[in-house]
């Protein structure tokens, strides 16, 4: 394969059909991909050969649609009567005589109705050119549907549009020129440097050229070429003809002759609309972006953000204050211990640590959390951040693309707070476990509580026989102190020392809860950035990577 002024065709200059069907689907896979991200604005043109495309090769590929254009005066619709060798377009001279395209279908009519009906020639302008007398000398052009545009510089508007209706449609196009007006402004500037692309399929012919001698005939064929070469229409066939003189059609109608027989003027023109169409599409990619483009620094930094503005910090500082409060109440004095009980929790307080009711898992209802709301500089923080993210992936991607990304990536910000606060809701916070050592420890608070409530006993026990007057009880004694004043004061000294003991390891204990909790937060806090703000970023950038894919082989290159 190699490529001729845009269009890609095969060594021998063919066009392969079932590649540029291909190509023609990855531009309709390109659409689908860059449709909710792009300007609908920049994508009519690609939809609009897309649909037209599918259609033309839906209909009859045995038919060649021609069209004759050209301005008032240019001798084309005596043209279009000479080569069908009757007289079926009206003939006008200064003014347009009709709005409507005539159609001449060399061949049966039937076949191409369908096709004429799509172009939109009515079924009153469309005539046969069958004839007994001389069908065997127009059977080369079997197959050919020759169209009478009207004039494209007409004083109706109408007339106008229907001329660039119809450029759009056809397989091929003749621009008719005369020897006055072959250097039209508009003709060159609004018509024929817009088919540059279509070189394959454009034909200029010098009509009326009987009125110049051979000298002149050269002359302004010479100047036409190097105004096509302007217009970007180099290699363009370029012909002199003449309605009067019938000797002056025969290369032009041997070159329709060739057209109808290689049945690949339809591919060329719609391969030459499909480069023409995706070439401004190119501005829209640029080089590869991968889905992880959103780096590590930039999620860490939205998750930064995102963990203040939720109260990260407050909930690991409870978490905190909950593994000292728990400590105390399972290591204290016993005797203080139901005092402490009173005091509430402070994860409690944001209503966290609780386990979940069983309806509430099986319903998957996560109960809100008291975590006081953003401040304003928070949220200004969390803006500026899913900004950030947007921008990171924008970075080597076409400025058309950033209005998609920053949309995509504030897409869900106004769920973020409830998405936060469900995910320290569910952060597993460590209330629920009890270490050994505190069970060990309040055992033994327990004993030496239970010595000094002995103790106490046994010594109000001897007051009280005292005052009853009974046999005063004699007290064991450990050298010089009773036993029960021993087991009284060496209760509560234990009991104070062993809590004083205990008491860095608590704090140490809580240092570990709270870093274990904001892990467990930050966890939480990531999946929500990553679900909320990053996905939504990573999508555009997929659709992105998948639609240079499929452009790239619409371009073929």
């Amino acid at each position: 394969m190699e490529k001729v002024r845009g269009v890609l065709t095969s060594t021998d200059g063919r066009i392969d059909a079932e590649e540029l069907v291909q190509r023609l689907e990855s531009l309709s896979k390109f659409l689908r991909l860059v449709d909710p991200y792009l300007p609908d604005a920049d994508l009519v043109a690609a939809h609009t050969l897309v649909e037209r495309a599918g259609t033309r090769l839906e209909l009859s590929r045995d038919h060649t649609v021609v069209a004759l254009a050209g301005s008032t005066g240019s001798g084309k619709s005596s043209l279009f009567n000479a080569l069908a060798r009757l007289k079926l377009s009206p003939v006008g001279v200064r003014r347009p005589t009709t709005g409507a395209a005539h159609a001449c279908v060399w061949g049966p009519l039937e076949p191409a109705n369908r096709l004429l009906d799509w172009v939109g020639v009515l079924p009153r302008q469309r005539f046969i050119r069958e004839s007994a007398l001389d069908g065997d000398d127009e059977v080369a052009l079997r197959g050919l549907v020759l169209l009478d545009l009207p004039d494209f510089d007409s004083i109706e508007r109408s007339h106008r549009l229907e001329v660039d209706r119809l450029l759009g449609l056809v397989d091929q196009v003749i621009w008719v020129v005369d020897p006055q007006k072959y250097g039209d402004r508009i003709l060159h500037q609004a018509y024929l440097s817009q088919f540059q692309n279509h070189v394959g399929v454009t034909i200029v012919v010098l009509n009326q050229a009987d009125r110049l001698s051979t000298q002149d005939t050269e002359t302004v064929l010479g100047d036409l070429r190097r105004l096509l070469e302007d217009d970007g229409l180099t290699g363009a066939p370029v012909l002199a003809t003449s309605a009067k003189q019938p000797g002056m059609l025969a290369e032009l109608r041997e070159t329709l002759e060739k057209t109808v027989a290689d049945r690949q003027a339809a591919l060329r023109r719609l391969a030459g609309d499909l480069e023409a169409v995706s070439e401004p599409l190119t501005t829209m990619i640029g080089p590869p972006a991968a889905e992880d483009e959103v780096d590590r620094a930039t999620v860490r930094q939205l998750t930064d953000a995102l963990a203040a503005s939720s109260g990260v910090g407050a909930v690991a500082d409870a978490a905190a204050g909950s593994y000292r409060h728990r400590a105390a109440t399972a290591t204290g004095w016993p005797v203080l211990r139901g005092l402490r009980k009173l005091r509430p929790d402070p994860l409690r307080r944001l209503h966290l640590g609780a386990k979940p009711a069983t309806d509430a898992i099986s319903t998957d209802i996560v109960p809100r959390t008291s975590v006081p709301e953003a401040d304003a500089a928070q949220k200004s923080a969390v803006g500026l951040s899913v900004r950030a993210v947007a921008g990171r992936a924008a970075a080597p991607l076409p400025p058309v693309w950033t209005p998609a990304l920053n949309n995509a990536a504030r897409s869900r910000i106004g769920d973020l707070p409830d998405a936060l606060d469900r995910a320290i809701a569910k952060a597993e916070l460590g209330t629920d476990r009890t270490p050994l050592w505190w069970r060990g420890v309040g055992l033994l608070q327990w004993l030496f509580a239970a010595a000094a409530i002995f103790g106490v006993g046994w010594l109000v026990g001897g007051y009280a026989v005292r005052i009853l007057g009974l046999p005063e009880l004699h007290y064991p004694k450990v050298g010089e102190v009773p036993l029960p004043t021993l087991l009284l004061l060496g209760g509560l000294l234990a009991g104070v020392l062993l809590w004083l003991l205990l008491k860095p390891l608590v704090e140490w204990g809580s240092r570990r809860a709270k870093h274990r909790a904001e892990q467990q937060l930050r966890a939480g806090v990531t999946e929500v950035a990553r679900e909320y703000v990053v996905a939504p970023v990573r999508e555009v950038l997929n659709a992105y990577a998948q639609a240079r894919e499929a452009l790239t082989t619409v371009r073929s290159e």
